[in-house]
């Protein structure tokens, strides 16, 4: 039974409504994340906070009471981060949509250069980068001159995490997160690219990402781990299938990100089993969905070493065996 409380909002139309996700996390962290949505330039009638409570073992609402009018708290029953989102976007207001994980934060200093260029520049989309370190944010920052999403996506590689996506609301049509798998984001964010006029990416660090142990993406479990891989692959094939029904330019910068998303399903396959015989028998599915090997391509010079490397036995054991002595580039 899905059950809800709304604390009041505002009757105007915001700017950008902040969709936080909640589950089961100390209440200090949420309030944390709210405060830091509260203290950028905003007036109340230019935002909206709309806290999503995923059926939470305990209910945080009594200890919100100091933000009753500030946000929307609603609970529902557990269905995950995608299912929390997509329940963010249908109530959402706002002319844009900004998702934050109730965990992590906004960066004001560094926030606010994304907030000028919506008010600014209107753009359909602002990229932005995150930090786990906030002793020393940069505050200068280079930003690119805004492009169609497709141009984007064609020359360049994509950041996957849809917090670092500042959107307009209206561009997202009938796209959501699919319920029930990892890697969601994943599967988002290029479409979100393709269906954006104008994109302005930024390396302003304006979002404080919170490396929890025991969190999805650090779960060492061996099931969590074949599930993380599937869920993976599942996005490359959807995303591949999609990318062969679209008009050429669209094509091809989604099938960048296949090539781009395939190269990195190869390097986890390594680095969280370890085991050649499983990343054989995964590549004989790719070469058989007709994923590998990956294209040639000059996206990048690391892409063109590491599909030189994945065309051979030899090369193969030999990122089996450097791989996991290098440090994963953020």
């Amino acid at each position: 039974m899905q059950t809800e409380q709304m604390l009041p909002k505002n009757s105007q139309t915001p700017i950008v409504s902040f969709v936080i996700t909640y589950y089961d996390i100390p209440v200090a962290l949420l309030t944390k994340c709210i405060d830091s949505i509260l203290s950028l330039s905003l007036r109340p009638d230019e935002r909206e906070i709309i806290v999503i409570d995923d059926g939470s073992p305990t209910s945080p609402v009594a200890e919100l009471a100091p933000y009753i009018n500030d946000i929307i708290y609603v609970r529902q029953q557990n269905g995950g981060l995608s299912e929390a989102r997509n329940r963010g976007i249908q109530m959402a207001s706002g002319e844009y949509l900004q998702f934050v994980d109730a965990d992590d934060y906004l960066i004001r200093a560094t926030y606010e250069h994304c907030l000028d260029i919506i008010r600014f520049q209107k753009n359909d989309v602002v990229m932005f980068d995150f930090t786990d370190n906030t002793d020393d944010v940069p505050l200068t920052f280079d930003t690119e001159t805004s492009v169609p999403g497709t141009q984007y996506l064609n020359h360049n590689n994509l950041q996957a995490a849809a917090c670092c996506y500042l959107f307009r609301r209206n561009i997202l049509g009938s796209l959501r997160f699919t319920p029930g798998i990892y890697h969601e984001d994943e599967e988002f964010t290029p479409q979100l690219l393709l269906r954006a006029e104008t994109v302005c990416s930024t390396d302003a660090q304006a979002y404080f990402y919170n490396q929890r142990p025991h969190s999805i993406t650090t779960e060492t479990d061996v099931r969590k781990i074949i599930k993380r891989l599937d869920d993976k692959h599942k996005v490359i094939k959807k995303l591949d299938l999609m990318a062969d029904t679209l008009p050429l330019v669209e094509r091809m910068a989604l099938q960048r990100r296949v090539a781009q998303l395939t190269m990195d399903y190869i390097y986890n396959i390594i680095m969280q089993t370890r085991n050649r015989h499983f990343l054989d028998r995964k590549l004989s599915v790719l070469r058989r969905e007709g994923l590998f090997p990956l294209p040639d391509r000059n996206y990048t010079t690391k892409y063109k070493w590491f599909r030189r490397m994945t065309n051979s036995s030899l090369g193969l054991s030999i990122l089996m065996r450097a791989l996991p002595l290098i440090k994963k580039e953020r």
